[in-house]
Formats: C-alpha cells, sequence, structure tokens
C-alpha cells in the first residue's frame, strides 16, 4: 500500500446520485485509489464490471427497480472481480445473502473514512473487510447464538408467509386474528433479524425453519 504502487481502481454502485457523488469526492481525496467508473443500478454495475474489470466494486444493496445488490453481486463475483458491499443495512438476512452471494467484505455506510480506504485495499487482495458490528453478527451466527427459537404459533405463520399470503388471508388460515398476525409477526422478525416479509422468508429458508 506505498504511494508508489499502483492505485486500486473502483467502481461505484448506489442508486443515489448524491451518494455517488460523496463517496466521488471521498475516495478522490486518497491518492491510492481510482475511481474508474460510477454505476447508478445492478444491471449498470454487472455491465460496467464486465468492460472496465476494476480491482473492487463498492456496492450498495437497495438499488430501486432491477436486480437487487445481492444479484449483481453474485454476478460480478462470478467473473473474479471483488466486491465490497457498502450499506447502511446490518440484518442477519441482507449479511448472509451479500456473503453467500460472493462479497468479498461487507461495510456499514456509518463507518469512518480510514476504514473504507483499508476495507478497499483488503478487498483489492481478496481478504475479507467486515465492519465491527457486521463481524459480530457474523460470529455469533456461527457460534449458533443467532439461531431463533420459534414457538409452534410463529412456525405456522411463517410457512403461511412462505406461500405469499397476506396478514388476512394468513388470519383465515389459521382462524385467528388479523391483529394477531401482525403481533407475531413482529415477533418473528424480531427473532430473525430482519425487518420485511421477503427477508423472513430467506432466513427462514437457509436455517430450514420452515415446516
Amino acid at each position: 500500500m506505498t504511494s508508489t504502487s499502483a492505485p486500486v481502481r473502483i467502481l461505484l454502485c448506489d442508486d443515489h446520485a448524491v451518494v455517488r457523488a460523496g463517496l466521488l469526492a471521498l475516495l478522490g481525496s486518497a491518492p491510492d485509489i481510482e475511481v474508474v467508473g460510477e454505476a447508478g443500478s445492478g444491471e449498470e454495475a454487472v455491465a460496467m464490471a464486465a468492460k472496465l474489470a476494476p480491482d473492487v466494486v463498492l456496492m450498495d444493496l437497495q438499488l430501486g427497480p432491477g436486480i437487487d445488490g445481492v444479484e449483481a453481486t453474485r454476478r460480478i463475483a462470478s467473473s473474479k472481480v471483488h466486491v465490497l458491499v457498502l450499506t447502511t443495512y446490518d440484518t442477519d438476512a441482507d449479511i448472509t445473502r451479500a456473503i453467500e452471494a460472493g462479497a468479498t467484505g461487507y461495510l456499514l455506510k456509518a463507518e469512518r473514512p480510514e476504514e473504507l480506504f483499508t476495507a478497499i485495499h483488503s478487498a483489492a487482495q481478496g481478504r475479507t473487510a467486515l465492519s465491527a458490528p457486521v463481524a459480530s453478527r457474523v460470529m455469533d451466527h456461527m457460534r449458533g447464538a443467532g439461531r431463533p427459537s420459534l414457538t409452534e404459533r410463529e412456525t405456522d405463520i411463517l410457512g403461511q408467509l412462505a406461500r405469499g399470503l397476506g396478514n388476512r388471508e394468513i388470519a383465515r388460515a389459521l382462524f385467528i386474528s388479523e391483529a394477531t398476525v401482525k403481533t407475531h409477526l413482529g415477533r418473528i422478525y424480531g427473532k430473525l433479524g430482519v425487518d420485511t416479509r421477503a427477508g423472513a422468508v430467506a432466513v427462514a429458508k437457509e436455517r430450514r425453519l420452515l415446516p
């Protein structure tokens, strides 16, 4: 990482132009990092990564319409380009999906610039780079501390959720009130470390929690 070495070539992918502009200004202050392109969608990032062959793609997870950051990561990582996720989301489901898709690192946008620069250089060399909160979640998951203990009713609701049923349909199927369904869903989300229905189903499938 000396100043005489070639700079790390970066491709930015974020659907917010203001965020990209901020990252461009920040990375421009680092003499050993060079931004070679910026993408506003997952599809654009995949195409530009293939064309530019950057050392590292700095990837957001939520990208609006089209493929999300996880799918874009999967496609880019398959071509041996390193992907460093840079996001505000740190749920177990997001972290797991990104890492399984081939992300070299997972960083939160709240990190200090120095941490980002270090993570970029680590990713460029193929070394794992994780924000401290993310690393803690990963370790907890590996130790089994993150394994949820669902009640029988929660498991039933999760199964209905996986079938694509809405709250009202689940209530009818299980002969309970819609309010009760919402209460159980809140508990399920908390136990699984997610905040969306899709996230709950993804984690449930990953941990084989579905009946």
